[in-house]
């Protein structure tokens, strides 16, 4: 039976595994688990992957060169439970043979879920009121908005956009996206690019991939291009945006 070792710590395994999960890798595998509280150090890491086949990392723990050197030879592969690889170093694990991917994302509904949350949210502005009820105050009077009619602008068309976008649909969205890599069949879903969603979306959300490329992917001149008043949600990495840009948006009134 193949070994494998989670480094995730008890906290992190019950948030992001569960019982159920737990149970179903252990049917197939003989499972290692991290008892410490922190995140394992490099010689903590080594000690523990004795004699395993497989590394199920947490998202948080980093393997670069010099660890992955130290992993004992029944290693073969490191899988990161995150949506990307990039605190792997590949190429060092390539070298030694060591297989290196993501386990995929068990999060598409609640990011999506949560992202029709932050939606409503913003049209109706209820955590401010409920905020202000709490401070025993009589909340603002405002006008809120429908998602039905309004116009949202994906940015990027991965697995979550992909389950996003139906929803929105549904709900009588006109429905915009942009992906340089993907072709979008699903009808009633327009494809444009960039510029042209952020001129049309009453709600821009970004769930582009995080690499070089899309470093501060949204910045100055493309929250000036939204519509005044349109809402900017980011599901993915926070170094996708420029945040002094988009505070600078959000102060003066244009988001």
């Amino acid at each position: 039976m193949s070994r494998i070792l989670l480094t995730h710590t008890p906290a992190n395994l019950q948030a992001y595994y569960g019982q159920r999960a737990l149970h179903g890798l252990q049917s197939v595998a003989e499972v290692r688990l991290h008892t410490g509280h922190h995140e394992m150090t490099t010689p903590e890491l080594v000690t523990a992957a004795q004699g395993c086949d497989y590394i199920v990392s947490y998202r948080q723990t980093a393997f670069p060169a010099d660890l992955i050197a130290q992993l004992p030879d029944s290693v073969v592969a490191i899988l990161r439970c995150a949506v990307d690889i990039r605190n792997i170093d590949v190429s060092a694990a390539s070298q030694l043979g060591i297989v290196v991917t993501q386990a995929s994302p068990g999060f598409v509904v609640s990011v999506a879920e949560w992202i029709l949350g932050a939606m409503i949210e913003m049209n109706r502005g209820i955590g401010a009121a409920t905020a202000a009820y709490h401070q025993g105050r009589q909340p603002d009077i405002r006008m809120g908005r429908e998602l039905r009619g309004a116009t949202l602008g994906v940015i990027g068309h991965g697995r979550i956009s992909q389950y996003l976008c139906p929803l929105a649909l549904a709900l009588g969205m006109r429905v915009l996206v942009t992906d340089p890599w993907v072709q979008v069949t699903t009808p009633g879903i327009e494809q444009t690019d960039l510029n042209s969603l952020l001129a049309q979306a009453d709600h821009v959300v970004c769930l582009a991939v995080a690499n070089e490329q899309t470093e501060n992917l949204m910045s100055a001149p493309q929250f000036q291009r939204m519509k005044p008043g349109a809402c900017f949600t980011n599901a993915s990495r926070g170094n996708l945006v420029d945040e002094d840009a988009l505070l600078a948006a959000l102060n003066s009134g244009h988001l």
